[in-house]
């Protein structure tokens, strides 16, 4: 215990073992802590609650996210009851102050600064050939592939319902006053910015696959099916989410889809426990929901690999092509059940066998995407993680022909390099493509269509469709009328002289992109709109622009620019779901960590009012 906290510390475990550390005591630690050095503080006063057992903890923290008015009392119960006790398991374990407590002080209260990476080599079994990326094989027909992402169903979802409730999502009748015939706020049949996507508007995104893309090859979807409603959710509800969003899938898209886990298809949320924690909750359900589900596409051998933990590698039939599906939920900043004693290096030895995957793809002359929920570069990402991973990008890059990601829900784009600390366009090694979402919290709902080189598997350009909400049809009995958003050639690459439609947007295009942006601020503001697709459109200027693109130039976290800060930032903000922790402009919408929320929330509040 290092020596300026001890009489603060004896002081709270004294009045502690009196019976007087409660929920009012424990909000008043929070509101008189401001720095980092106060994290441990913090830490150090929630470890005997921890102690007493999993239901102690749970009702202190409920209470005080109820008596700070932080959320509605049923939200906070329902959500700190399901993610509490996987904290309350950390702190119980944890050794204060270490490696894993500075972390779990930046993902829980967002005090302190992301803590140094912490040196770790990935092993490779062969040394890195002198090769390049393919050139464009230059043939004219181009394979159509489609990627949509982050469709958040609410099968709960009401027409006539209350879009303007006290909820962190709404359109639901939670209660009288919310129900159709009694608000003042009735939402349409088709969806709402301030709520999840109804199944009209998922149907209706399969009927504009099908109507602009019927001959593509297959679909990637990166993940996140179930709703936002996570103090409602448990294993029976996200099963069922999951069977009949598949299900949906395979008879309305008539073609192949690689999908991935996204973190909220678990209960509780992002609950993903690496084996080896003593203690955990299984997550295997999850799992075999999954793999059953993506069966009918990977095919058994690789259904049995998913069923492990939630990754697979399966070469697309009749092609050089092979997919690798990662479980990113292993490197997520709010998968609390990676805070153990010692944080694992490699979760599951994801690393290990992605390795395996890779040297076997570059023996055999494969090309690889890699599909995964959350992109490696975001604040979301633990930057141990995201760092390993850089590594065996960039070990294999001439076999990667894209990585393909969601989680934010915004338009956006990640680079990677070989040397992170200093990006140029000859350093540039791989490039993310990171699609918007369906729900329509963070704009209009879209879903894009990526044209690939048949040979490279290189992808050539892409359109976004998208449906607006503010249409004059969107809520009529037609319904969403979906329609091309804008294309990535008409975009970008008229401003680096790359209109040839053969030629492959590679990595180096992207960075080159990015200067543009530099140069170019009307070339920039019109990015920045499209992450949202025109809605709601918030300034982006000066030390925003430069963050933002810092973080387009960063597939690896450490050097994102993001800076955590305390603040409730759960709850619904400027019409839909905030932005995550820190100023960072590619946070997650799909955090979904109320126990967080609520620290951070006091914590915000404070440093408001100073």
């Amino acid at each position: 215990m290092r020596f300026q906290y001890s009489w603060g510390i004896l002081a709270l475990l004294g009045s502690f073992a009196q019976g007087l550390l409660n929920a009012t005591s424990l909000l008043s630690l929070l509101e008189s802590t401001t720095e980092c050095a106060g994290c441990e503080t913090v830490l150090l006063a929630l470890k005997p609650i921890a102690l007493l057992g999993d239901q102690v903890f749970v009702d202190t923290i409920t209470a005080v996210c109820v008596n700070a008015h932080l959320e509605d009392a049923d939200v906070c119960r329902g959500a700190i009851g399901s993610e509490g006790p996987i904290i309350a398991h950390d702190l119980r374990e944890m050794i204060i102050p270490s490696h894993t407590a500075s972390s779990l002080c930046t993902s829980l209260l967002g005090l302190c600064p992301y803590p140094e990476v912490r040196p770790y080599q990935v092993q490779f079994p062969k040394p890195k050939p002198n090769t390049t990326r393919p050139a464009s094989s230059g043939q004219q027909e181009s394979l159509q592939i489609v990627h949509f992402s982050d469709i958040h169903v609410d099968l709960e979802y009401e027409t006539g319902s209350n879009y303007n409730c006290t909820k962190p999502i709404c359109c639901r009748p939670y209660t009288a006053a919310d129900a159709p015939g009694n608000t003042s706020y009735p939402a349409g049949p088709h969806g709402n910015h301030k709520c999840d996507a109804p199944e009209s508007l998922e149907e209706s995104m399969y009927s504009a696959i099908q109507q602009f893309a019927p001959n593509a090859s297959f679909a990637l979807f990166t993940g996140d099916i179930p709703d936002h409603a996570i103090w409602l959710v448990n294993q029976p509800i996200v099963t069922n989410d999951i069977q009949k969003a598949y299900a949906k899938m395979a008879v309305k898209l008539g073609m192949p889809v690689y999908a991935t886990a996204g973190n909220h298809e678990a209960a509780p949320v992002n609950s993903f426990p690496p084996t080896g924690i003593i203690g955990a909750t299984s997550s295997q359900w999850v799992y075999d929901t999954l793999s059953t589900a993506w069966t009918q596409w990977i095919g058994a051998p690789a259904a049995a690999q998913a069923d492990t933990y939630g990754a697979y590698a399966y070469k697309v039939p009749n092609t050089n092509l092979r997919i690798i599906n990662l479980n990113t939920n292993f490197y997520y900043s709010v998968n609390f059940w990676l805070y153990t004693l010692r944080m694992q290096y490699d979760p599951n030895n994801q690393l290990a066998w992605l390795v395996n995957q890779m040297q076997y793809a570059e023996d055999n002359g494969e090309r690889v995407y890699i599909i995964g929920h959350m992109p490696f570069g975001v604040s979301d990402t633990l930057r141990d993680g995201s760092n390993y991973l850089n590594q065996i990008v960039n070990r294999y890059e001439a076999t990667i022909a894209a990585m393909f990601f969601g989680h934010t829900h915004l338009d956006s784009f990640e680079i990677s390099y070989r040397n992170g600390s200093s990006p140029s366009a000859d350093g540039a090694s791989a490039i993310s493509y990171i699609c918007p979402s369906l729900t329509p919290t963070s704009g209009s709902p879209a879903f894009r269509v990526y044209a690939v080189d048949p040979t490279t598997y290189g992808v050539r350009d892409f359109t976004e469709y998208t449906s607006p909400l503010e249409s004059a049809s969107f809520q009529t009995p037609t319904g969403p009328q979906w329609s091309a958003y804008y294309t990535a050639k008409s975009a970008y690459g008229t401003s680096i002289d790359t209109v040839d439609p053969l030629a492959e947007m590679t990595p180096s295009f992207w960075h080159r992109v990015t200067q543009v942006f530099e140069a170019d601020d009307s070339a920039f503001q019109a990015y920045n709109a499209r992450k949202s697709r025109g809605w709601n459109v918030r300034p982006c200027t000066g030390q925003c622009k430069a963050d933002e693109i810092c973080q387009l130039r960063a597939s690896e976290a450490q050097y994102n620019c993001d800076k955590p800060k305390p603040g409730l930032q759960f709850r619904k903000r400027d019409g839909g779901l905030a932005h995550a922790h820190g100023h960072g402009p590619l946070e997650s919408e799909c955090h979904g960590s109320l126990t967080a929320e609520v620290f951070r929330g006091v914590l915000g509040r404070k440093a408001a009012v100073q």
